[in-house]
């Protein structure tokens, strides 16, 4: 009996401290509908970090989701997320496939969704702990209801590193290509997507056997999938 009337107010603390954040979490994401981010948590760590081979500054040009090529926006739907225009911001398909793959031995791999590394990379720290993901989760839910598909792939493709130092599409083309994003063609943009998963281990150009084997795979998938895919999300 005592040891319940002790908890009590610290469950009442612990509801209220939830019920804040989830407000501090709405309204960031609400504000993102209107407001393009002048800086996120991603940028901000490796700024603070400053790790080996980070650049003494960084590189970024936002670019809206219209002057972002068709091919560049299928690329990386292709390469990291295909069920990108069919789930609500979790995908409980790769969960489970993952986790089966865990269950065999065959390792623990990624499932994460766009909407997810969106709100990591926005709002949330690296790494893979507990409580990062436990906030990732209903961020992203968040960003489905508010933002919508587009408006989170634009956010994305603007804020994601593709080389030490250099954070969006617009950045990434005149860093690897020299040239604006809105003349890459297709292979070069699939080879911009193939960098993503390790942007300080691949490089875009010259690529590497590895990159350009993965490039050929994900033009493939492109293929597949067709424009229409990402058209969609309009």
């Amino acid at each position: 009996m005592f040891t319940r009337y002790l908890l009590r107010p610290l469950w009442r603390v612990c509801w209220r401290l939830l019920l804040v954040l989830s407000l501090l979490m709405g309204l960031l994401v609400l504000g993102l509908k209107y407001v393009d981010p002048p800086v996120w948590s991603w940028l901000l760590w490796r700024e603070v970090t400053r790790p080996a081979g980070y650049p003494d500054t960084y590189r970024h040009a936002w670019v809206d989701l219209e002057q972002i090529p068709l091919s560049v926006r299928l690329a990386v739907v292709a390469s990291e997320d295909q069920r990108f225009p069919l789930h609500g911001g979790l995908d409980f398909q790769s969960i489970q496939h993952a986790l089966n793959d865990a269950l065999e031995g065959k390792g623990l791999r990624g499932a994460s969704t766009l909407t997810q590394q969106t709100a990591k990379n926005l709002f949330l720290w690296p790494g893979r702990d507990w409580v990062r993901k436990g906030l990732e989760v209903p961020l992203a839910l968040m960003m489905e209801g508010v933002l919508g598909k587009p408006r989170i792939l634009e956010l994305y493709l603007n804020i994601v590193e593709f080389a030490p130092g250099v954070y969006g599409v617009g950045a990434a083309s005149e860093y690897w290509y020299q040239q604006p994003v809105n003349t890459l063609t297709a292979d070069q943009a699939a080879r911009l997507a193939v960098v993503l998963p390790n942007p300080w281990l691949y490089s875009a150009q010259p690529p590497s056997a590895y990159v350009r084997q993965r490039a050929d795979w994900v033009r493939q998938q492109m293929r597949q999938l067709g424009e229409d895919w990402v058209t969609a999300l309009d």
